[in-house]
């Protein structure tokens, strides 16, 4: 599954690991991605989606129609 959430299409990020004698080694920051499905009346049927929890948040406060609407306006697969 890739890190990328569908809705805010945040990806992960890169820096540096410090350890206590400031060594620097190269690491990953990842997004904190979750599966959900949830049911579409507009498309009568259920959609599983990949989603950061600040993408989570968005769908609470503007609704899923209105999110898989902008989705398949950006061309995104559902």
């Amino acid at each position: 599954m890739a890190a990328r959430c569908q809705v805010t299409g945040v990806v992960p990020q890169f820096g540096n690991q410090i350890s206590h004698s400031h060594r620097r080694t190269k690491r990953r920051f990842d997004p904190n991605i979750q599966k959900k499905t949830y049911w579409v009346p507009s498309l009568g049927r259920k959609v599983t989606l990949n989603l950061s929890v600040k993408g989570i948040k968005t769908i609470d406060v503007r609704g899923i129609d209105a999110v898989v609407a902008d989705m398949l306006k950006r061309g995104e697969k559902l």
